[in-house]
């Protein structure tokens, strides 16, 4: 079984209200014969997006391929968060990789998301973009930490867009009092995810990138130059980016002993009406310190967009509204009973170490994946270094690329059942409060 068909009908988007409240691109053709481009960029979503376009901008003749729709994958179902940071605090990255690394990573992560804002503001205003992400931490003795970290950035990096929160401050910002603190970082932000990635397609065409959905990549021949066989046709390249995150770890043998997949899951409730004035008051999104995270934000209409719980398999719940209700009710109990109008899953890719994987499985071949999360921010700026190292890669590249990423445990057939018993303990613990 294959994850691109396993959830989902070739070539329609889920039943998001992301979808829903999208202007549809027309589709693209699928790719037939033999066509010849400098750069092939593989996979529809924010990496192979930004990819294609800063390569087209700069003067490249670019084809890019998509196996379903542009937007299709976790790039068009995510929670819109986009984060400013990497998934391990500084102090954590500074042991990784060491400080003067760290410090430079850290103005990478912020270059990130001000990419992104900048894509949205000039290529998907309607993505409406608002600044502000809240880490919502559970037990009292983790607060201390989370401000300690965001007094850390400040004292060392100069940075001081990490605000701690008491828990009256938290429940201000919430309208849920189940909280015992955090922290809000006006580095960081949301948007419409959907909207912003036919933004990017919509440019890519403007640019002049040829632009290939229902073209599923099915091998790629090194070379040089290298051949890209899809379904019904090839590309010969130049270069190659693969950018197909959770759905196409395969194309790369590092990245499917480095990247494993995973199912996320949102729903989205009725307009909420003055009930949602209460909620999130000034806009912000937020996330917990779960390990299965909840993360949640209002939609412009006033819904409640709540993400999650997960699963390690092929196929999604029956039931994706009521897996997601039983955490959304926790967190807001004065939603109980609501009307969920959409609920949908998605994958994504997640790494050991929760950091990003960039390779170079060949001198021509570049491949980013495994966002674990963090994607909507990093794949943008990933792809638009991708497309710059058209010889050599530049420090930020190489920077990504060193990170350490080791490879899951296990092989062939036992990976996925032991991801599967890990991951289950640590949610198993979120769930009796460990």
């Amino acid at each position: 079984m294959n994850l691109l068909d396993a959830n989902d009908r070739r070539g329609t988007y889920p039943d998001s209200w992301y979808a829903a409240t999208a202007e549809p691109l027309p589709p693209f053709p699928a790719l037939r014969g033999q066509i010849a481009a400098d750069l092939c960029v593989i996979g529809g979503g924010y990496t192979g997006l930004s990819a294609a376009l800063h390569a087209a901008e700069a003067g490249q003749d670019v084809v890019l391929l998509e196996a379903q729709r542009v937007g299709f994958g976790a790039s068009g179902r995510n929670g819109g968060q986009v984060g400013a940071r990497f998934n391990l605090e500084a102090a954590a990255l500074e042991k990784r990789v060491g400080s003067s690394n760290a410090r430079l990573l850290q103005d990478v992560a912020l270059e990130a998301a001000t990419l992104t804002r900048t894509l949205a503001k000039t290529h998907a205003p309607d993505a409406g973009y608002r600044a502000g992400i809240i880490h919502a931490i559970r037990h009292p003795r983790d607060v201390s930490h989370a401000h300690a970290s965001a007094t850390h950035l400040s004292a060392e990096y100069g940075d001081d867009t990490v605000k701690p929160l008491s828990r009256d401050e938290l429940t201000q910002l919430l309208g849920t009092d189940i909280y015992a603190g955090g922290t809000l970082d006006l580095a960081g932000g949301h948007l419409h995810p959907l909207r912003y990635a036919f933004g990017l397609a919509r440019a890519c065409v403007a640019a002049g990138v040829r632009v290939f959905e229902l073209s599923r990549v099915h091998h790629i021949t090194h070379g040089p130059p290298a051949k890209v066989q899809a379904e019904l046709g090839q590309v010969t390249a130049s270069r190659v980016i693969i950018g197909t995150n959770g759905y196409g770890t395969e194309l790369s043998r590092g990245t499917q002993a480095r990247v494993m997949p995973i199912n996320n899951f949102i729903a989205a409730t009725e307009p909420l009406g003055d009930l949602a004035d209460t909620i999130l008051p000034q806009g912000h999104c937020a996330h917990d310190d779960r390990f299965v995270v909840n993360y949640f934000r209002l939609s412009e209409d006033k819904r409640l967009l709540f993400g999650g719980g997960e699963s390690y398999g092929y196929r999604f719940p029956a039931d994706i509204a009521a897996k997601v209700r039983k955490p959304m009710e926790q967190v807001y109990p004065q939603l109980e009973g609501v009307r969920i109008e959409h609920a949908w899953g998605g994958t994504l890719a997640i790494t050991m170490s929760r950091l990003p994987y960039l390779a170079q499985p060949a001198p021509h071949i570049l491949v980013a994946s495994g966002y674990s999360g963090s994607g909507v921010a990093l794949a943008s700026l990933a792809g638009k270094l991708m497309a710059e190292a058209s010889s050599t890669p530049s420090h930020q590249l190489r920077l990504l690329q060193d990170l350490p990423t080791a490879a899951f445990p296990g092989a062939g057939a036992l990976r996925k059942p032991l991801l599967t018993l890990a991951m289950t303990w640590y949610a198993l613990r979120d769930r009796i409060g460990v």
